[in-house]
């Protein structure tokens, strides 16, 4: 089988990883898989794995925070898009079409109905949920209302991000030798991290000086990612080690004590997946709000920006039950990818 896997965005962050690790695990099923993305999109991820994509305009769909003027502009430029997605559909001759995430998603969702092609959809946001769920199946990741509703419609299921199968075999030694490079290092105290994701937000800025200033050097504190903004990082407590972009990540959950992480899924997930007491930090990329210590209760300690230091101190108060509470969610979470290509390819051969 063939499949086209579409995806906007920058091919960096998190839809970037679950795009690819769709595309590995449908690969070890024997499909053939075409990459299309944004014409302006670096694909930096996909580049370093050596995959190579199609170029066409895959504009975004105003993500969580889309208000009803940006989901109108977003949908009359999809509306060109979806019709240079079916002319590449027919170019490519594909058996099926799997659109990931806001815009990916409804122009892959659209574009498979116009050219009469099977499709599944990864959908995320409140426009790509509505949207595609009326031409094919879809399937609804953690961060969406759908995955907390008892009952869902015939044709939406829902599914855990898509990790890594290894992502719990990191090594800690590997994770160990690089922080001992940091001056600021002491191998002595116990580490904590925190992350948006591949982008820092200030607010997650704002949480690790508070701490900081809270610790007064009592931990190991350490900031991953690139800033949104360059002069995010001015003000960066003296306290924090910085080591940007990370591409040991794997390593430094088996070596960390905890995480602080924003309230958004799949970095979330994998520190669950890897046992990693986590606190999740609530509203700090556009006000979203999406309740993940709901979904692994037990697992993760919720917090606002106001109360961080407070439940930061919960959480290492009580890492042994937090630790306890991940291994029942663990075993689901790292055979995800597996589990969602089986559902994938189940649905587009009805």
């Amino acid at each position: 089988m063939k499949a086209l896997i579409l995806m906007a965005g920058r091919g960096l962050g998190g839809d970037a990883v679950v795009t690819l690790n769709v595309i590995r695990a449908l690969e070890e099923r024997g499909v053939q898989c075409e990459l299309a993305l944004d014409e302006n999109s670096p694909g930096v991820l996909f580049k370093k794995k050596g995959y190579t994509w199609h170029k066409i305009k895959i504009p975004q769909a105003g993500g969580h925070a889309a208000t009803k003027l940006s989901a109108m502009k977003a949908a009359f430029k999809m509306l060109t898009a979806t019709f240079k997605v079916r002319r590449l559909i027919k170019k490519l001759d594909v058996d099926f079409i799997v659109g990931v995430i806001g815009g990916g998603a409804i122009v892959g969702s659209v574009g498979a109905k116009l050219s009469n092609t099977p499709a599944a959809s990864v959908i995320c946001t409140p426009l790509d949920s509505k949207v595609c769920s009326k031409f094919n199946p879809c399937f609804a990741l953690p961060e969406t209302s759908l995955f907390r509703q008892e009952v869902l419609p015939d044709n939406i299921q829902k599914t855990y991000f898509p990790i890594n199968a290894d992502v719990n075999e990191g090594n800690a030694d590997v994770a160990f030798r690089k922080l001992k490079e940091e001056p600021l290092f002491d191998e002595n105290k116990k580490t904590i991290l925190f992350s948006s994701g591949s982008s820092i937000f200030k607010g997650i800025i704002d949480a690790a000086n508070k701490f900081a200033e809270y610790a007064n050097g009592e931990y190991n504190l350490l900031l991953i990612g690139l800033p949104l903004k360059e002069d995010y990082l001015d003000g960066l407590h003296n306290d924090i080690i910085y080591l940007g972009y990370v591409d040991w990540l794997k390593d430094l959950y088996a070596f960390l004590d905890l995480a602080v992480l924003t309230d958004d899924g799949l970095m979330v997930e994998e520190s669950v997946a890897c046992e990693l007491p986590t606190v999740a930090l609530t509203r700090v990329k556009w006000g979203r709000y999406h309740n993940m210590a709901g979904i692994f209760e037990g697992a993760v300690i919720e917090s606002e920006l106001d109360e961080s230091n407070e439940k930061i101190m919960e959480a290492l108060n009580n890492l042994d039950s937090l630790k306890e509470a991940s291994k029942k969610y663990s075993s689901n979470l790292v055979h995800s990818k597996e589990i969602l290509a089986d559902k994938i390819l189940e649905a587009v051969k009805k």
